[in-house]
């Protein structure tokens, strides 16, 4: 019986990733019911979708990133086809798009474009960046390639650093959860 508490206590102190990312993941439920992601019908009904398993996470994260730098409308609707194809966590994909947010896309897309003007050697450096709609609609035209370019070239890297760190987290939490799950039972027999 003191194994039990110990053990009881133990996991309650130190939750798996599974845990961990479950608290913080949108409800599956919503999810289907979502009226702009009702229409993938079926596939929503998929059981692989809604697993929290090191590859379905890993891939979600990928998924997620990759797509949270796309400057384009409704990022949540192909993060939730991607994470169909790809087969990753549809929760987290979705969820992750949610980084590049009305705060954070300005100071995002803005390095994304710089890296894709430094990229493609476009001489858009020298135009003069202004908050306005008017300034975007007639940047428009020249900003368009270098922005997409630099996004797309953002995106994949840090979808592929996400992708190993996350499969490297999740293993050295487990290896280190059975450590101190090997150690505590140590400690406990007589």
């Amino acid at each position: 019986m003191h194994n039990t508490s110990v053990f009881g206590h133990y996991y309650n102190a130190t939750p798996m990733p599974r845990k961990l990312i479950k608290k913080y993941m949108p409800d599956e439920r919503t999810l289907r019911e979502h009226k702009h992601l009702s229409w993938l019908g079926r596939h929503l009904h998929d059981p692989n979708l809604w697993h929290l398993t090191r590859r379905s996470v890993a891939r979600a994260f990928a998924v997620g990133l990759f797509c949270a730098f796309l400057p384009i409308p409704a990022q949540m609707i192909v993060a939730a086809v991607m994470a169909v194809i790809f087969r990753s966590n549809l929760p987290i994909s979705v969820g992750l798009v949610w980084l590049t947010n009305p705060l954070t896309m300005p100071p995002i897309f803005y390095c994304t474009y710089l890296v894709g003007d430094f990229l493609l050697g476009s001489p858009g450096g020298d135009i003069e960046f202004e908050l306005s709609m008017a300034w975007l609609s007639e940047s428009l035209s020249l900003i368009w390639w270098p922005l997409l370019f630099g996004s797309v070239i953002c995106g994949v890297i840090f979808s592929i650093l996400a992708y190993f760190s996350i499969n490297r987290f999740w293993v050295w939490h487990v290896n280190r959860s059975w450590k101190k799950r090997k150690d505590k039972s140590r400690n406990v027999q007589p």
